[in-house]
């Protein structure tokens, strides 16, 4: 509250003027105003008027209080004296006319001692309003209960994009390092106390500006190269597993929401007993494993881009081992994507709380279960503390939940983004039977195979392929209108120079292609923008009557799935955390400089103190720090810069910087501080 009292003879006269920023109770806030003049023995209490629906009240109210008042009162006299004006102090308290039952809300209050506002005679300023006090009374702790809270603060202090230039670009051009263990990122991970510091920033930074796919590969693969066990790949906590965590965990949380969201909330509602009747828990199992190894087609087209740069390294890496392609991304979207969502829906959003003892207990059991199957475990390997879980596997130790899996892994693995052709074997990712036309032939039974190379039709099963369209050259996939054919169930599938009108058997089964050949050819470059949703018949297109068979589509692309994630990312308050971050390990970073000069100079074992540092070419790592060691420093010094020319001109009491604010009084005595040492 502004203006705060004037002790003027035998009155003090308190001005209450305005609020700013009053907290919201219930959707709304009333305020008004009480104003107290406290002292040893009296009490006296005015108020505002009500001021309603705004949290930032112009009262513009003046109240007058009697400073002096008669200590006794006799038949022969009446004796004045004035208080001591030390043991007074004015109290004001803002609350929020409730029409509950319960009464008014406290906002807040500031309390003033009348000789802290000295002999100026009048006092003018801003006050962070405080929580209520006690009153003196004694409390028993045992009445009041305990609150465990995990807070966590942060206050950026964000420049214009300019000044951020030369770190921001050193961290972008980290993938083309070589190695890239001597890039800014990875050296970032490397000075880190906790790895999962520098994933957060950099993981927002890359996503930002696009670059997150060749980042990702470049560390994954160098992180591939290292591992001399392929059953020990990605199971670290490395700086590649943590910048994958976070990719997942902001790209694919719409995509955690629609796959599990409706069983998880089934699950924490029916509260079924899985331990006692072991049927409920082998449903529950059975339909969450069928949930996710159907979302692939759902599955956010950067973690596909990702997950195919893993399976890549892994299987260029180990190439005797099989199914290394397969751990290599299941150890990501199973073990540290869908078994923790279930173990913990409440840290995903998939629950608004943390759910009770026994449906924890049952969504446990869950987790265990989906995350051995999706590790592509069979019951004789797969570890289980509880012995009755070994034999509970066993239901699910057949054939067709291992494929499901490799069919599942197969299809969030591939990626429109890169060179399939590079992976030997295609992978098979749909087939079925269907009937086609292709120009001006009539429709005809075919038997359709889409792999991740190329979608083709044949006469029956088994049968060589009569056509062959390579994925790269499927423009878009849309339902065609019945009344081109008067026939259901038909999409087309659009090339450049023509395109072919399949007709599925049933609804589920066109939507089922519509989605899968989507997923694989949504990030091809030539995808057009509009297609025509009826046939080109008879010389002219059904839907927009034109004649021309190379007209441009009349109606915009559905899209298809989500391919891309949309972020509310600032760049610049990511990169001021980068800088904040080096800032803080600064030491580190010099230790590693110096590591990297000795051994290029020396080429000598390192010292023990700088063992803990990942240095595969010391000559390109020291030029790396040396660039951002610059660059931190000149940030420091224009954060020093800006926080001194803010202290100059900075007035106690303002609305700014209200008196009380704690913060502000911490950084004007480490001013005082700094200021004295320069002298």
């Amino acid at each position: 509250c502004q203006g705060l009292p004037i002790v003027n003879g035998q009155f003090s006269l308190c001005s209450v003027l305005e609020c700013q920023g009053l907290p919201i109770v219930n959707g709304q806030c009333d305020p008004y105003a009480a104003v107290s003049l406290l002292g040893p023995s009296r009490s006296e209490a005015k108020k505002t008027k009500v001021k309603r629906k705004t949290n930032n009240p112009q009262f513009d109210e003046t109240f007058y209080f009697e400073v002096t008042r008669p200590l006794s009162h006799t038949k022969r006299q009446f004796d004045v004296e004035e208080e001591g004006v030390d043991k007074l102090a004015l109290r004001v308290d803002l609350w929020n006319a409730s029409n509950l039952k319960f009464g008014d809300e406290f906002l807040g209050g500031v309390r003033v001692p009348l000789r802290a506002l000295g002999q100026a005679g009048v006092h003018d300023a801003w006050y962070f309003l405080q929580p209520r006090d006690n009153g003196g009374k004694p409390v028993k702790v045992d009445e009041l209960g305990s609150l465990r809270l995990n807070i966590v603060y942060t206050e950026d202090h964000v420049f214009p994009s300019d000044h951020y230039g030369p770190l921001r670009d050193l961290m972008l051009t980290s993938a083309n390092v070589k190695p890239v263990s001597a890039s800014a990122a990875h050296i970032l991970g490397e000075v880190c106390r906790e790895k999962q510091e520098a994933a957060i920033p950099l993981v927002r930074l890359f996503l930002h500006y696009g670059n997150i796919l060749p980042f990702l590969s470049a560390v994954a693969h160098a992180e591939v190269n290292r591992t001399q066990d392929p059953n020990t790949i990605f199971r670290g906590n490395s700086l590649t597993s943590k910048c994958i965590d976070e990719t997942m965990k902001l790209a694919g949380n719409h995509y955690l929401q629609v796959t599990l969201r409706s069983m998880i909330d089934e699950i924490c509602t029916d509260h079924k007993p899985c331990e006692i009747d072991p049927e409920n828990l082998r449903q529950y199992v059975d339909r969450i494993f069928n949930m996710i190894t159907t979302s692939g087609v759902r599955c956010p087209t950067v973690m596909c881009d990702i997950f195919f740069s893993l399976r890549e390294s892994a299987a260029t890496r180990f190439e005797v081992d099989q199914d290394v392609r397969y751990t290599a991304v299941s150890s990501f979207i199973f073990l540290r994507f869908f078994a923790p969502a279930i173990l913990s829906p409440n840290l995903f959003q998939l629950r608004p709380h943390h759910p009770d003892p026994a449906t924890s207990r049952t969504l446990t059991l869950i987790s265990k279960t989906i995350q051995t199957l999706g590790s592509l475990a069979k019951s004789k390997s797969a570890s289980f503390k509880e012995t009755y879980m070994a034999a509970f596997y066993d239901y699910f130790n057949e054939q067709k939940y291992g494929d499901a899996v490799k069919n599942f892994l197969d299809l969030i693995s591939s990626s429109g983004r890169w060179n399939q052709k590079s992976i030997e074997t295609p992978i098979m990712l749909k087939e079925g039977p269907g009937r086609n036309r292709f120009g001006m032939k009539n429709f005809k039974k075919r038997w359709f195979r889409l792999t991740n190379h190329e979608f083709t039709y044949h006469k029956t099963k088994g049968e060589g392929a009569l056509c062959r369209i390579p994925i790269e050259n499927i423009l878009a996939v849309e339902r065609l209108e019945e009344e081109s054919f008067k026939m259901k169930n038909m999409f087309q599938v659009i090339q450049p120079e023509r395109a072919l009108y399949i007709q599925a058997n049933n609804c589920v089964e066109a939507r089922d292609w519509i989605d899968i050949l989507t997923k694989v050819s949504q990030c091809n470059r030539k995808r057009l923008s509009t297609y025509h949703p009826s046939a080109y018949l008879n010389g002219h297109w059904l839907c927009c009557k034109m004649s021309a068979d190379t007209e441009p589509g009349c109606t915009p692309c559905t899209g298809g799935l989500p391919a891309n994630i949309q972020l509310d990312v600032d760049g610049d308050r990511e990169a001021e955390r980068i800088y904040c971050l080096f800032s803080t390990y600064m030491n580190k970073l010099v230790n590693m400089q110096e590591a990297c000069g000795s051994r290029s100079v020396y080429d000598g074992p390192e010292q023990e103190e700088y063992s803990c540092f990942l240095i595969d070419d010391p000559r390109e790592t020291y030029k790396t720090l040396r660039v951002i060691i610059s660059s931190v420093q000149t940030l420091e010094q224009q954060h020093t810069k800006y926080k001194r020319d803010m202290f100059r001109k900075t007035k106690i009491g303002s609305q700014d910087h209200p008196i009380g604010d704690k913060s502000f009084q911490c950084y004007i005595h480490q001013q005082s501080e700094s200021s004295t040492y320069s002298i």
